[in-house]
C-alpha cells in the first residue's frame, strides 16, 4: 500500500469536508441580534419582567455559562443512553402493581423478581419484548401456561396493559441503577455507634472538633459514603473541589547514596515511583535504575481502609446513626 497517496487522499477528503461545512454555515440566513430596550445603551438593566428564575435543578453562575441540566433532563438523557425508552404512566403503574400483587404475586413475587413457583419476570425476554404494551404478555395472561402450572386469568385488555406498565417500570428500574431511591439508611443504634467510634475513631477524630455539626453538612447517604470511602480521586481539569490535603498520600524516597526526598505521592507501581516536593519540584525514579532505593508510603487514610475490612453491617449502620446526632 502506498501510504503517501493514502495520506494525501485523506487530507483532501478532510479539506473538502471542512469547506463544505463552512459553505453550509455561510448559506444559513443571519438573524440580527436583538436590540436593547430604551435606556439600556450603557449596559443591561433588567427589570422585574426580564429576570428569570432558575428552574428545578438549575445552577446559577457567571454570565455566558450554561445552567446545569435539571433532574428531569438528566433522567431523560440517561434513559436515552440506556435505550430503555420513556417511563410508563405512573397512574397505570400504580394500578398495575395492585393487580399484579393480588393476581400474580404469589408465584412471581410482589416485585416480579420471582416467587415460590414462578420465574423472575424482570429478566423475562417476553416481558422485555412487550415494552409495556401488553401485546406480548396478554396472550399468556389470558390463556395461561397449563404445562408449567400457570392458570389463565380473566382480565380485561386495559388491566393487562396496566400490568404491562408495572412490569416495564420494574425492568427500567433494573437497567437504570442511577434512578434507585434510597428511602432510609439511618436504622442503627446511635449508642452502639458512639461506643464503636470511641474505640476505633476517637484517636484521629473528635465529635466536638473536626466532626462537629457534620450531620448538618451532609445528608445520610453522603455521610456514610465519606466515612466508608473517604478518598475521592481527582484529576487535572476534573470538576469539583480539590483533594483534601489531609487525605493525600506522601512518600519518602531514600536513595542508596543516603539522599532523601519527601513529598506528595504522584505515582507508584511495579516499575517506578514519583513525587512532588513542597517546593513544587517533581522527581521520579525507576526501581531498576536505582538499586537499593527505599520507598516508604504514608497514607493518612490507612485506618479507614483497614476498618472497611472489619465493619459488620450493624457496625456501619450504628456509626451512621451516631454521626447523625452530630448536628
Amino acid at each position: 500500500m502506498n501510504y503517501s497517496n493514502l495520506s494525501r487522499a485523506l487530507g483532501t477528503f478532510a479539506l473538502g469536508t471542512c469547506l463544505a461545512a463552512f459553505a453550509g454555515q455561510q448559506q444559513q440566513p443571519q438573524t440580527p441580534p436583538p436590540q436593547p430596550p430604551p435606556g439600556a445603551a450603557n449596559g443591561p438593566h433588567p427589570g422585574p419582567a426580564a429576570e428569570k428564575k432558575a428552574g428545578p435543578g438549575a445552577r446559577t453562575g457567571e454570565a455566558g455559562q450554561q445552567a446545569a441540566p435539571g433532574a428531569a433532563q438528566m433522567q431523560e438523557e440517561m434513559q436515552k443512553f440506556l435505550a430503555i425508552g420513556p417511563p410508563p404512566d405512573p397512574a397505570a403503574v400504580k394500578r398495575g402493581q395492585a393487580l399484579f400483587v393480588s393476581t400474580c404475586g404469589f408465584c412471581h413475587g410482589s416485585d416480579a423478581t420471582g416467587g415460590n413457583t414462578g420465574p423472575d419476570l424482570v429478566r423475562s425476554v417476553l416481558v422485555l419484548h412487550d415494552q409495556g404494551t401488553g401485546k406480548e404478555i396478554g396472550p399468556v395472561i389470558h390463556n395461561g401456561r397449563p404445562g408449567k402450572g400457570m392458570p389463565s386469568f380473566n382480565l380485561s385488555d386495559a388491566q393487562v396493559k396496566d400490568i404491562a406498565a408495572f412490569l416495564l417500570s420494574r425492568t427500567q428500574a433494573a437497567a437504570n441503577r442511577g434512578g434507585y431511591k434510597i428511602l432510609n439508611i439511618v436504622t442503627g443504634d446511635p449508642k452502639e455507634g458512639e461506643a464503636y467510634f470511641s474505640a476505633h475513631c476517637a484517636s484521629c477524630h473528635s465529635a466536638t472538633g473536626d466532626l462537629a455539626h457534620i450531620a448538618s453538612k451532609y445528608d445520610p447517604v453522603a455521610l456514610q459514603e465519606r466515612f466508608l470511602y473517604p478518598r475521592t480521586a481527582r484529576w487535572p481539569g476534573m470538576p469539583g473541589p480539590p483533594p483534601n490535603p489531609r487525605a493525600e498520600k506522601t512518600v519518602t524516597v531514600t536513595l542508596s547514596s543516603g539522599q532523601t526526598y519527601n513529598g506528595r505521592l504522584e505515582r507508584i507501581d511495579d516499575f517506578s515511583v514519583a513525587l512532588t516536593e513542597p517546593s513544587g519540584e517533581y522527581h521520579s525514579w525507576l526501581f531498576d535504575a536505582e538499586k537499593g532505593m527505599e520507598v516508604q508510603v504514608h497514607d493518612p487514610l490507612k485506618e479507614h481502609l483497614d476498618l472497611l475490612k472489619q465493619y459488620t453491617n450493624a457496625d456501619m449502620h450504628n456509626i451512621l446513626a451516631y454521626l447523625e446526632t452530630l448536628k
